[in-house]
């Protein structure tokens, strides 16, 4: 075991730790949630992750993006991801795909996946996504953010979750704090590990609300 996953173990297994390494992850959305999400799965030793987003950071992300600094301002965030991947574990197989999810691209990026996880900030988006995954049979960690709030949920192949999720409008409020992408991309890790090695994930068909103004936990297991 090389020395860069030692304090990885015993809370997963050698075994475990060498099964995510041939793992392939997708991550859609490289912002304030993908950046963490990204970051999380390289430590850890997953083998093969690709990220798609077509967008630049902007002054605005700094407020919350780990891979957004004055440096990086108006550089591809896909291509930067590819950057901080290499400097933290080159081991690590980085595709970087600077376009936006799409209905044209979508099946092809989700193809031969093990996981994806959702990091987008729009809800059509999301609702997209979700279909593409039934379609491929490729399981999907859901995560949302916005101001102190985080959601999370893990959607098996054609369950329709986040439709009945976002069967309602949602609101038009775009603030997120600095922690709450941190927060969520956290729990979305932990879970996309447990689906990686095997283990039954705790949120599957459930949804997990947090609000960390006051600490309220909600978990939803019908909707």
């Amino acid at each position: 075991m090389e020395e860069r996953y030692l304090r990885n173990l015993p809370a997963i297994s050698a075994q475990e730790q060498r099964l995510l390494r041939d793992r392939r992850v997708l991550v859609v959305g490289c912002g304030g949630l993908g950046g963490y999400l990204i970051e999380y799965l390289a430590r850890l030793g997953v083998g093969r992750l690709t990220t798609v987003d077509g967008d630049c950071f902007q002054p605005s992300n700094l407020n919350r993006q780990l891979l957004c600094t004055r440096d990086t301002l108006g550089r591809s965030k896909v291509r930067t991801a590819a950057e901080r991947v290499r400097a933290v574990n080159p081991d690590v197989e980085f595709q970087a795909v600077e376009e936006s999810f799409s209905a044209e691209n979508g099946d092809g990026l989700v193809r031969d996946q093990d996981l994806v996880l959702d990091a987008l900030d729009d809800v059509p988006a999301r609702l997209l996504l979700e279909e593409v995954c039934a379609r491929q049979g490729v399981p999907l960690v859901h995560g949302a953010v916005c101001g102190w709030t985080a959601q999370v949920a893990v959607v098996p192949p054609g369950s329709g979750l986040l439709r009945r999720l976002y069967a309602a409008p949602a609101g038009g409020e775009k603030s997120v704090l600095p922690f709450t992408p941190a927060f969520c991309a956290a729990i979305q890790a932990a879970e996309a590990v447990k689906l990686l090695c095997g283990w039954a994930p705790s949120l599957e068909e459930k949804v997990l609300a947090a609000d960390l103004s006051d600490l309220d936990w909600t978990l939803l297991s019908s909707l």
